[in-house]
């Protein structure tokens, strides 16, 4: 798994990069109450803003971590935004990228270095 400093999180897999907010990200903004998803087809550039959250205390952006088209969402936190709040790095998932170019995932931060810098 590999991680942003904008608290996003992604695991790739065969060029498809699965991307969502990390626990740290989700104890920030408290209960989510709205998630607008990127649409399948689009094609992002890295640090494009790819989806918004929206909580009881604030509205914010989840970035694109890499380039890539956007090849499925998940349709289950748009209908339940509190899966991204119990689960945040497994079902609370938001959008599978095929990667432009999956070697660029090996510049983001690992576990070790994220939990660095949130510490």
């Amino acid at each position: 798994m590999k991680f942003t400093d904008d608290h996003e999180w992604l695991n790739v897999a065969d060029g498809v990069a699965t991307v969502g907010i990390t626990t740290h990200a989700v104890e920030q903004l408290g209960d989510l109450v709205f998630v607008d998803l990127p649409e399948v087809g689009a094609t992002l550039a890295k640090n494009d803003a790819a989806a918004t959250v929206e909580s009881v205390k604030a509205a914010s952006d989840v970035y694109c971590p890499l380039e890539g088209e956007v090849i499925e969402v998940n349709e289950a936190i748009r209908n339940d935004p509190s899966i991204v709040n119990s689960a945040p790095q497994a079902d609370g998932w938001f959008f599978k990228l095929k990667l432009a170019n999956p070697a660029e995932a090996e510049a983001l931060m690992d576990e070790a270095a994220y939990l660095a810098l949130v510490g």
